[in-house]
C-alpha cells in the first residue's frame, strides 16, 4: 500500500505546473546517474523517504520516467505547433503567386501557404513595368492564381484558403479578428519609417528589395540608389501621416503590444499559431534580419515568439523552377 500511495504522490506531482515540474526534472536527472555514485544513492535514499517509497531502486526507476514524460511533453508541445492541418476537399493542382520579395502582405500570404504546406511558385513581379500582371485589372500585389482562378487582397485570400482548406469551420473569435485589422491597419504603417529611417539603412533595405526582386542590371542600380533617395523622403511623409514621432519607439511599441495580447500563451491560438499569428509574423520576415529588425528582437520580448513561429511555419513550401 505504502508503494501505491508513493507512486500516486509522484503521479500528482508530475501532473503539476511551472516549478514543481522543473524540479521534478532535476530530481530525475540526479536520481538516474551511475548507481555508483554515493550522492545519487544518497539522494534516492532521501527522495524514497520523502515520497513514501520503499526502495531507492524504485525511486529511480519512477524518476527516469518522470524525466522522460517531462521531455515527451515539450516534444509534443512543438509538434503540435508544427502540425499541418491538411484537407482532402483542397488539393490545388497549381498555386501561383504574383509578388514583391519585401512587399508585408506578400509576405503574409506566404506565411499562410508554408504553414499549411501548400505548394505554390512565385512570379516576382517589376515594380516599374509590372508586365508579369498585365494580364489582370489589378494592378497591385499579392494577387494569387489557384487553378486559374484569381484573388486578390491579402486579408481576403487569405480567408478563402482557410475557408477551403476548413470548410466547416468559420473564421475563429473576435480576438484574432482583431489582431488581424490591427497588423493591416497599424503594424505595417510602422514598418516603413523604421527600414528607410536613414540613408545607410534605405540602401540596406533596397540592397535586400533589388537583390531579391525582379530587375534587370539596369534597373537594379538606378533603383537601389534613387529608390532609397525617394522612400527615405516618402518615409518622412509616412511618418508624419501616421503620427510617429520616434521610428524606433514606434516598432519597439508595437512588439511589445503583441506580445502583452499573447497574455503568456506560446500562440495568440494557443498551442498553434492562428491567421493573427501567422499575419504578424508574415509582415515582419522580410524585415526580422534587416538593422530594424535586429534592433526590434534585441530591444524588445518578441523574439521568443518570432523564433517558435519560423519552426511551426517550417520550410517554404515554394516550389522552385
Amino acid at each position: 500500500m505504502r508503494r501505491v500511495n508513493g507512486l500516486a504522490t509522484v503521479g500528482r506531482a508530475l501532473t503539476c505546473g511551472g516549478a514543481v515540474e522543473k524540479r521534478l526534472a532535476q530530481a530525475a536527472l540526479m536520481s538516474t546517474c551511475s548507481s555508483s555514485s554515493s550522492n545519487s544513492h544518497i539522494f534516492s535514499q532521501k527522495l524514497a523517504d520523502r515520497l513514501g517509497l520503499s526502495r531507492p531502486s524504485l525511486v529511480r526507476r519512477v524518476a527516469g520516467t518522470m524525466l522522460f514524460s517531462v521531455a515527451a511533453s515539450s516534444m509534443a508541445q512543438d509538434a503540435l505547433a508544427k502540425e499541418k492541418p491538411r484537407s482532402e476537399k483542397f488539393l490545388p493542382k497549381e498555386v501561383v503567386l504574383y509578388q514583391y520579395e519585401a512587399c508585408p502582405f506578400c509576405n503574409k500570404v506566404k506565411a499562410f501557404l508554408d504553414y499549411y504546406s501548400i505548394p505554390y511558385k512565385i512570379v516576382e513581379v517589376n515594380p516599374i513595368s509590372k508586365k508579369e500582371i498585365k494580364w489582370s485589372d489589378y494592378k497591385k500585389v499579392p494577387i494569387l492564381k489557384v487553378d486559374g482562378e484569381q484573388m486578390v487582397d491579402s486579408s481576403d485570400i487569405i480567408d478563402k484558403l482557410f475557408h477551403r482548406i476548413n470548410p466547416d469551420s468559420s473564421i475563429r473569435d473576435g480576438e484574432e479578428k482583431k489582431w488581424r485589422e490591427w497588423v493591416d491597419n497599424h503594424l505595417v504603417h510602422v514598418l516603413s519609417p523604421n527600414i528607410y529611417r536613414s540613408t545607410s539603412e534605405a540602401l540596406e533595405s533596397f540592397d535586400y528589395i533589388t537583390t531579391h526582386g525582379n530587375f534587370s542590371f539596369t534597373e537594379r542600380l538606378v533603383a537601389k540608389y534613387a529608390g532609397a533617395a525617394a522612400m527615405y523622403f516618402v518615409s518622412k511623409k509616412l511618418k508624419k501621416k501616421h503620427n510617429i514621432t520616434d521610428e524606433r519607439a514606434a516598432l519597439y511599441e508595437a512588439a511589445e503590444t503583441w506580445v502583452d495580447a499573447l497574455n503568456g500563451r506560446h500562440y495568440l491560438g494557443g498551442s498553434k499559431p492562428n491567421l493573427a499569428d501567422l499575419a504578424v509574423f508574415g509582415v515582419l520576415r522580410p524585415i526580422r534580419y534587416l538593422t530594424s529588425g535586429k534592433d526590434m528582437v534585441e530591444h524588445t520580448r518578441i523574439g521568443e515568439w518570432y523564433g517558435r513561429m519560423e519552426n511551426a511555419v517550417g520550410e517554404s513550401a515554394r516550389i522552385k523552377e
